[in-house]
């Protein structure tokens, strides 16, 4: 008599494939930054389009530069923050790796945490290079690729909850 395995869509699934797309958005992450910092001086800054520039800046706070001139605990904090999200990341990866739009929101959310947390390590700052800016409104604040991958997971986030909602 052959008995059925029925795989939940809930149900957890390898951890391999998200943990190897976060290592390459923080691959990508730290390659650009790297090429950035060899590339340009601080305050650099390359125009590409009418609202789009390359430019080196250092941020030593949070998104937005949120306590940036906070005397320097605040970067054992972020780096405290990001590694604690991380882990529990990966245990929600581990739980819930079967739900794929929930999995891509995490897994994005930590490939960004983590190429943060590295500058933070590594620099005592996290390196931001991308200036988007309009006439009449000024720039955006300066973000990275690991800024933009925390972005797109929780836009991912948000979806996948409106779409259990709705269901």
């Amino acid at each position: 008599m052959a008995t059925k395995k029925i795989i939940s869509s809930k149900s957890s699934a390898s951890l391999t494939p998200w943990l190897g797309i976060a290592f390459i958005i923080i691959l990508i992450d730290q390659l650009t930054k790297i090429t950035i910092t060899r590339t340009f001086a601080l305050g650099e800054e390359k125009f590409i389009t009418s609202f789009f520039n390359l430019v080196l800046a250092y941020n030593k706070g949070a998104a937005f530069s949120f306590l940036h001139d906070a005397g320097g605990w605040q970067r054992h904090f972020f780096t405290a923050i990001g590694l604690a999200a991380a882990a529990y990341i990966i245990y929600l990866l581990k739980k819930h790796g079967g739900q794929r739009m929930f999995s891509w929101a995490l897994t994005l959310v930590l490939g960004g945490a983590l190429g943060n947390v590295i500058d933070r390590v590594v620099y005592g700052h996290v390196v931001d290079f991308l200036d988007f800016h309009w006439e009449g409104l000024g720039h955006f604040p300066a973000f990275n690729v690991a800024d933009a991958a925390i972005c797109v997971g929780a836009a991912l986030f948000i979806l996948d909850e409106l779409r259990r909602v709705n269901k």
